[in-house]
């Protein structure tokens, strides 16, 4: 169809910002690269999945299949999350797509030989898995360094519109040349994708990073991650609601291929087809999704989606014909694209640049644990009761979940995250080495006795900011002798994540910090003190031990 005939001219230049980063080169060439990187991957999933109902009879050997592929993200996400905010991207990518395009050549050669065995798939499945973990966290922290801020949001729309386009084009082409020519096909095929995929980021000359000697290594880098996960109520709240609705929601992912081989009767092409529906739908999906914004709020945009997808379910355990389960499969691919995209919007929206990696890694723990645990268990439960009977439950319980945590509301993301940089670096008598630590830091106001519980609630605004920002530990004192005379104390692993924290400080934290400010009533501005440990044997500086060292008061 012309959209040009049937859009206003407000929508056309809705469609015409969305499709905006694709202006910039390198984003476009990334982006291409990358859609045909993802239709080579459902190629392969598709040939494992059917082949391994070709290998095993057992419901548990098929969902395992999925629990491989998702299991290494559940464990690898966070440590990769890691890596993607200190390693050189770039070739971190560069170094995966060659794991990746390994996998799919042993794949090759093994089903090739004949020697392809349910173990061999399980294993190259999840060494898949591990690859997929590594690069997931790494290719989301990049889009921002391709796009102008502006552009930021569309940039993340059109990677889940190229994920779908290739949902849609690669189950089917796969399907097509396993049921024609063989699953060595079908892994070959995703061995050449991944050609061009290092192609385009060997072409990607990305700019060396600045080094302003605050570099973060992994230890220390994984544990603020952690704190920063820990002390995030909005962050909790995404991780609850993504647990839950995929939690229940893998149940017609783990059973697909079950549903697909022996309650519709259908070949190896057809499943490709049932697939390819999905990423049809959830083209569909991501079309209508900004008309659903109009209506609903993030809240009912995740109840709508476990709807559609339980509906889809109850309809499947019926075995309907095959044109109507491919129908249903386009109602389940819009449910699922709004899911996911919400969920993962509202993360992005409440994570700050410096810990997007690692706070989007652990959105993606949690939700690739809730699918291999959720997968694995649905195929074990369906081994027992039978796959109409579990598709069910699972879906049934979808509807349940989702109306009792409709409750928990997910948060707006409307905060500004943007550093700040309001926060003067500290005065020093002499240079400290950046691994000197622990470091106690003594923030001293003066606040009328009235004022105090005011003062003490916005108070618990900032510490759990320190938290986030870098703090383990953090307390507020009042003087014995002088009411009125309060200290906020905060302990941080090393100087260096001292200094860090004075560039993690967004506007939406300075904001508390002017809102603690209006309660402070002293002639000068609050007076600052910073310690750093001492060995108390030796009288040295003490060796950065982290939570190990003590402060004396």
């Amino acid at each position: 169809m012309t959209w040009g005939d049937t859009m206003s001219s407000d929508s056309r230049s809705r469609t015409a910002g969305s499709f905006a980063p694709l202006r910039q080169p390198v984003f476009a060439v990334l982006w291409a690269a990358t859609v045909l990187g993802n239709i080579g991957s459902f190629m392969r999933d598709v040939a494992s999945s059917w082949m391994v109902t070709e290998l095993s009879a057992s419901p548990a050997a098929v969902a395992l299949i999925q629990t491989a592929a998702t299991l290494p993200i559940f464990l690898l996400a966070i440590p990769a999350g890691v890596l993607s905010d200190i390693l050189d991207r770039r070739r971190f990518l560069i170094g995966v797509q060659i794991l990746l395009a390994g996998v799919s050549g042993a794949l090759l050669l093994l089903s090739q030989t004949g020697l392809l065995t349910v173990e061999y798939l399980v294993a190259l499945t999840f060494l898949g898995g591990i690859g997929a973990a590594l690069m997931g966290p790494t290719w989301q922290s990049i889009v921002p360094e391709l796009v102008p801020r502006a552009d930021l949001k569309n940039a993340v729309a059109l990677n889940s519109l190229g994920v779908n386009v290739a949902r849609a084009l690669g189950p089917a082409a796969g399907g097509l040349l396993l049921a024609s020519l063989g699953a060595a096909a079908a892994y070959g095929a995703d061995v050449l994708s991944y050609v061009f995929v290092i192609a385009a980021l060997i072409w990607w000359k990305r700019p060396p990073a600045t080094d302003t000697g605050l570099s973060e290594q992994f230890g220390g880098a994984f544990r603020a991650g952690l704190r920063y996960a820990r002390s995030s109520r909005e962050l909790h709240v995404v991780l609850l609601r993504a647990a839950v609705f995929f939690l229940f929601a893998s149940s017609v992912w783990a059973l697909l291929p079950l549903v697909t081989r022996r309650m519709l009767e259908g070949s190896a092409g057809f499943y490709g087809v049932m697939l390819g529906a999905v990423g049809a739908g959830a083209i569909l999906g991501a079309i209508l999704l900004p008309r659903l914004r109009q209506r609903l709020d993030a809240d009912g945009l995740v109840l709508l989606a476990s709807l559609l997808s339980a509906g889809v379910m109850a309809a499947l355990a019926t075995a309907p014909p095959q044109a109507v389960a491919v129908l249903l499969m386009l109602v389940l691919g819009m449910g699922w694209i709004v899911a996911l995209t919400t969920l993962n919007g509202v993360a992005q929206a409440v994570l700050p640049n410096w810990v997007r990696g690692r706070g989007l890694a652990i959105y993606l723990t949690v939700f690739n644990g809730a699918m291999a645990g959720g997968s694995l268990a649905w195929g074990l439960f369906a081994q027992e009761v039978g796959i109409p009977v579990a598709l069910l439950v699972g879906g049934a319980g979808l509807v349940v979940v989702s109306l009792l945590f409709h409750r928990v509301k997910l948060p707006r993301g409307e905060a500004d995250l943007q550093a700040s940089n309001h926060w003067p670096e500290p005065l020093l008598a002499a240079p400290v080495a950046h691994d000197r630590g622990p470091v106690l830091i003594q923030v001293e106001y003066r606040v009328r006795t009235h004022d105090l519980p005011a003062f003490l609630h916005a108070m618990r605004q900032v510490g759990g900011e320190r938290r986030r920002d870098g703090a383990y530990a953090w307390g507020v004192a009042e003087h014995t002798g002088e009411p009125g005379r309060v200290i906020e104390w905060f302990m941080v692993e090393s100087w260096a994540e001292h200094l860090r924290q004075h560039h993690r400080v967004s506007n939406a934290d300075a904001d508390l910090q002017r809102e603690v400010m209006r309660f402070h009533i002293g002639p000068e501005k609050p007076v600052v003190h910073h310690y750093l440990a001492l060995d108390p044997r030796s009288g040295r500086p003490a060796e950065n031990g982290g939570r190990g060292a003590e402060v004396a008061s």
